[in-house]
């Protein structure tokens, strides 16, 4: 089965039949709610697309993200379920806890990337792909480093940070690109980029900050 099968097989899977835990009447895999008796359901194991009704690509719909999580939040929120059975509280708990790393991990570009890359079955650490095995990624990676330590000044830091922060913008546009074409081999590197690029930005920012306190 290829990779694209797969995804397909496992989005239809979420929109599978299962019975509801308290009235045992049928529920699509993924409504948080039973239709029949309106109880709470679990979570269950549906990937974070299919839990917001968005379609696995990379180039998301930021406000509509935003939409769809403050309403199932709403919908969800536990103190909603105080007055309920254990069961329903503790499953509405489940919900909002599988909402908000759904929408943290989808939200983030970096976190987003990973996911897609370990969604779509690429055999990757969960750190990324290996940067040492790319001789690109590791000069870029190591030019960039030595920029920053021998930056004097806040000044230059920051035109350091600026570099880094400029490439994230147009590494975010290369990851999407790669997704859409199904390149998920260099999905793959691009995201390992990107972490390298996050890290080196937070790094002169800290650097920023110590140098200016001095």
């Amino acid at each position: 089965m290829s990779i694209d099968s797969e995804i397909k097989a496992e989005n239809a899977e979420a929109t599978a039949l299962i019975p509801c835990w308290s009235c045992k009447g049928p529920v699509n895999e993924g409504n948080p709610f039973c239709g029949t008796c309106e109880a709470v359901q679990s979570p269950g194991q549906i990937n974070h697309f299919v839990r917001f009704g968005l379609p696995v690509v990379y180039r998301i719909d930021e406000s509509e993200l935003d939409l769809k999580y403050f309403e199932l939040q709403r919908m969800l929120h536990p103190d909603r379920f105080v007055a309920k059975g254990g069961a329903e509280k503790a499953l509405s708990q489940q919900q909002a806890i599988s909402l908000n790393d759904a929408y943290e991990t989808l939200k983030d570009p970096q976190r987003r990337a990973d996911y897609m890359v370990h969604l779509f079955g690429t055999e990757v650490l969960p750190e990324g792909c290996n940067l040492v095995n790319d001789q690109e990624l590791l000069m870029e990676a190591m030019e960039m480093r030595e920029a920053l330590l021998e930056a004097e000044t806040a000044d230059e830091v920051m035109s350091v940070g600026q570099r880094a922060f400029d490439d994230i913008k147009i590494c975010i546009e290369d990851l999407a690109d790669a997704f859409d074409l199904h390149n998920y081999g260099e999905a793959c590197r691009l995201t390992t980029r990107l972490k390298y690029l996050q890290k080196l930005v937070d790094e002169t920012k800290a650097r920023r900050v110590k140098l200016m306190s001095v």
